[in-house]
């Protein structure tokens, strides 16, 4: 139990000092307009990259026609017109429960 406890805290302590790496060398950094522009893109990127393959994909096979899609969709639609976080996971959420035990 000490070495789960003992990699955990090492782990956490990699974690912080890589953010923080990062954080120290752009404050002092002025990136070039190019590259601030770009940069703008990564997390939107990321989290399409993280949810679409959640949204297209059970159990490894493409499928176009599930819960999960139609839950997103529903989800993705209440984003755009409300601009509400909550409302987006409430919706989503209780969406995807609906059309799982309606499937």
């Amino acid at each position: 139990m000490d070495t789960l406890w003992l990699t955990l805290w090492i782990a956490g302590l990699l974690t912080y000092l890589t953010r923080l790496s990062w954080i120290a060398l752009l404050g002092r950094w002025n990136a070039p307009p190019r590259v601030a522009q770009t940069l703008r893109f990564v997390p939107p990127a990321v989290l399409a990259a993280i949810i679409v393959p959640e949204l297209l994909l059970r159990e490894g096979q493409f499928a176009p026609l599930n819960p999960r899609l139609f839950a997103g969709l529903l989800a993705a639609l209440v984003a755009w017109r409300t601009k509400s976080v909550l409302g987006t996971i409430l919706v989503g959420m209780a969406a995807l429960l609906i059309m799982q035990l309606w499937f």
